[in-house]
C-alpha cells in the first residue's frame, strides 16, 4: 500500500522563537513544513513551491502579510491561508478575510485550535476545487492541472497556471503585453516574459490554447 506524502506547508512567520516551536509542533503532526521569516521570502517559496496550505503573520518584515497574500491571490495562488495577528479587532480580521485569507487566529493561540483549523481548511481545499472551462477542457485551480478532452491531466508550473488563469478568467478579453506581465509577471524586468510562457503553455497544451491578436495582445484560446 502506497503511503501518502506528507501535506506541504507554508509558515511565514518573523518570530524565530515562535517559528521554532509551530515548524516542530506541525513536522510532529504530519506536515512537511517550509519556513520563511520575512513577507519577501514567503513569497517567492509561495510562488514556486506548492502547498496544501499557508500559515502568514500579519505583520512581516520587507513585505506585511496582507500584501504577501494579495500578491498570492493576484497570481492564481488558491492554496488555502490560515493568517496568524496579534491584531484583534473585528476591522483587521475583516481586513484579512478581504485580502483573501481563509481563516484568521489571534495571538496567543491554542495549538491544538491551530491544528483543527489546519486540518478543516486542507479537507475543504481537497473537497472543493475551482474549475474554469477552456474550450472543450478545464482548468482545475485548486490542482493547478488541465484536463483535456480526452481526460489526460497536465501539470502546470507556477507562472504557467497564473497566466492561463489569468486569461481563462477573461475569456472574452483580449489581454495586452503589459497588462499580463502587471498581473502574473510583476517582478520580470521585460515584457518578454509573457512570450516566453506563452510558448511554454503551447507546448505543453497544443498551439491553439493561447490565441496572439496581433498589434494587442493575446486572448484565450481552446485545447
Amino acid at each position: 500500500m502506497k503511503t501518502r506524502d506528507p501535506r506541504r506547508l507554508l509558515l511565514v512567520e518573523d518570530d524565530r522563537e515562535l517559528a521554532d516551536m509551530l515548524s516542530g509542533t506541525l513536522r510532529d503532526e504530519g506536515y512537511a513544513v517550509d519556513v520563511a521569516t520575512d513577507g519577501q521570502r514567503g513569497l517567492h517559496l509561495g510562488l514556486s513551491r506548492e502547498y496544501d496550505v499557508l500559515v502568514v503573520d500579519r505583520r512581516l518584515p520587507a513585505l506585511d502579510g496582507l500584501d504577501l497574500l494579495g500578491r498570492l491571490r493576484s497570481r492564481a495562488v488558491r492554496t488555502p491561508v490560515l493568517m496568524l495577528t496579534g491584531m484583534g479587532a473585528v476591522n483587521d480580521r475583516i481586513d484579512g478575510l478581504d485580502a483573501g485569507a481563509d481563516d484568521y487566529l489571534v495571538k496567543p493561540f491554542d495549538l491544538d485550535e491551530l491544528s483543527a483549523r489546519l486540518r478543516a481548511l486542507c479537507r475543504r481545499a481537497h473537497d472543493t476545487a475551482d474549475v474554469l472551462s477552456i474550450g472543450s477542457g478545464r482548468l482545475f485551480v485548486g490542482r493547478r492541472e488541465v484536463e483535456l478532452a480526452d481526460g489526460e491531466q497536465v501539470p502546470l508550473a507556477a507562472r504557467e497556471f497564473a497566466l492561463l488563469w489569468v486569461l481563462a478568467s477573461h475569456p472574452d478579453a483580449v489581454l495586452s503585453r503589459a497588462q499580463l506581465r502587471r498581473l502574473v509577471f510583476q517582478e520580470a524586468p521585460a515584457s518578454s516574459i509573457v512570450d516566453t510562457y506563452v510558448y511554454y503553455l503551447r507546448r505543453k497544451l497544443g498551439r491553439k490554447v493561447v490565441r496572439t491578436v496581433r498589434g494587442a495582445g493575446y486572448r484565450l484560446g481552446a485545447l
